[in-house]
């Protein structure tokens, strides 16, 4: 079972971007488009806002499995990442509402955001459906996750191939106890 990685996840985001448009805005306008209708998501990526790139790369390899996934600036575009306010966080709270789950994304850019220890908290408290999407940097070739301090309390996401031959998601505590994502959001425990 494999970790997300930065260089695949750059790789996905580069392909979508330069596929049929000539910029990353191009891109985060038609999705901001196509999912402003949508009232809920499985997935609330909690994510540092300075690794926009693997964001989007995040967010495509999640949508590829056929996940929809919120992210506050595709989906709310009026939010300010920079100011911490009674408004951001009820915007937020009902966002989080509105997601079967959380993923953490650990990036070199997690450690910095005000926001992504508040969101794992919230959701963890109200649904109890949080896990961490580690993301793998350059030269890390482990495919298991060791959360560092309170991130280590909650499960962590992999994706790869089911006994079928379909990718999916999978929500692990370690290396041999793990659940189907869609299992896991519909109660069951790894």
């Amino acid at each position: 079972m494999a970790l997300f990685n930065e260089v695949q996840l750059r790789s996905i985001a580069k392909a979508r971007t330069t596929r049929a448009y000539d910029s990353a805005a191009n891109v985060l306008r038609e999705t901001v488009i196509k999912s402003a209708s949508l009232k809920s998501f499985d997935i609330f990526l909690s994510h540092s806002f300075t690794d926009k790139e693997l964001v989007l790369g995040m967010t495509e390899s999640l949508e590829d499995l056929g996940y929809t996934v919120y992210v506050d600036w595709k989906q709310d575009t009026q939010l300010s990442r920079d100011n911490v306010s009674k408004e951001t966080a009820q915007v937020l709270r009902e966002r989080i509402g509105q997601c079967k789950a959380l993923f953490f994304a650990t990036t070199a850019g997690a450690k910095d955001s005000r926001w992504m220890p508040w969101e794992l908290g919230f959701m963890d408290g109200k649904k109890g459906r949080s896990a961490i999407l580690p993301v793998a940097s350059v030269g890390t070739s482990d495919d298991s996750y060791r959360g560092q301090e309170y991130l280590g309390i909650y499960p962590y996401i992999t994706k790869s191939n089911d006994t079928n031959g379909r990718e999916r998601l999978w929500v692990r505590e370690d290396k041999r106890t793990y659940v189907a994502f869609d299992a896991w959001i519909g109660g069951k425990e790894p």
